[in-house]
């Protein structure tokens, strides 16, 4: 019977899914962007209503290009936060193990500390510091205190959470001014993602490095001793 393979470690699954999670990340910054800049136009063309008719034309082809933007945009936000869970309950599991010591959060208070609405606000922010705090090799009773890309994707993270909040109830409310405003929240909202999905991919960059450092390569040269000058002269 053949013998079965090892199962891969934190480590490895926490690389797995780095692989992906990063340039499904950058692939968010750029559908962000787009919608925000669907959003830019869809606003100009509510300013321009106000002074003269539109062309149908401009019209839907706006509308097209809202739908589509707005509709790839929060389906890559999904799937990326999805894998962005999944990254961070495997590198913390990681960087345990690099520390030798538990890990201080079980997968299911990972999980729920990212989704859960207020806790999401801090939780996510204190998994990512003690994943940083153990790949650099610090003392484990030491408290962690995070870099400052780290607070960056805080603030961003905390931000973005926060306007989503504020976009959705926006959207209950009707009038005129009522959608011109919400146009302008959907694109904040947008660039902000946008910004935020970079931020991220940085950051899970760095600390997958901080926990997988890449090992230099070693170059073999063979040299060949020769005998000085004087004494080959010396034979001769």
């Amino acid at each position: 019977m053949p013998d079965t393979p090892p199962r891969p470690g934190p480590l490895q699954r926490a690389r797995s899914a780095f692989g992906t999670l990063v340039p499904l990340l950058w692939a968010t910054v750029a559908v962000a962007l787009l919608a925000a800049g669907a959003e830019v136009w869809r606003y100009i063309l509510l300013l321009a209503s106000r002074n003269e008719a539109l062309s149908a034309d401009a019209v839907a082809a706006s509308d097209a290009f809202v739908g589509s933007a707005g509709t790839v945009a929060p389906i890559l936000t999904v799937v990326a936060g999805a894998l962005l869970i999944l990254w961070s309950v495997r590198a913390s599991q990681a960087a345990a193990e690099r520390a030798g010591v538990r890990p201080s959060r079980s997968t299911r208070a990972i999980v729920l500390g990212w989704l859960i609405p207020g806790i999401n606000l801090s939780v996510p922010g204190s998994v990512l510091s003690e994943i940083e705090h153990s790949a650099l090799e610090l003392p484990a009773d030491l408290r962690p205190r995070p870099s400052r890309l780290l607070l960056a994707w805080w603030a961003l993270w905390v931000g973005s959470v926060v306007l989503t909040a504020v976009v959705l109830l926006w959207s209950l409310r009707s009038g005129v001014q009522a959608d011109a405003d919400g146009v302008v929240l959907h694109a904040v909202l947008d660039v902000l993602a946008a910004v935020t999905a970079a931020v991220t991919a940085r950051l899970v960059t760095r600390l997958t490095r901080l926990l997988a450092p890449v090992r230099p390569r070693r170059r073999e040269l063979v040299l060949s001793v020769r005998p000085p000058a004087a004494a080959r002269a010396a034979r001769a």
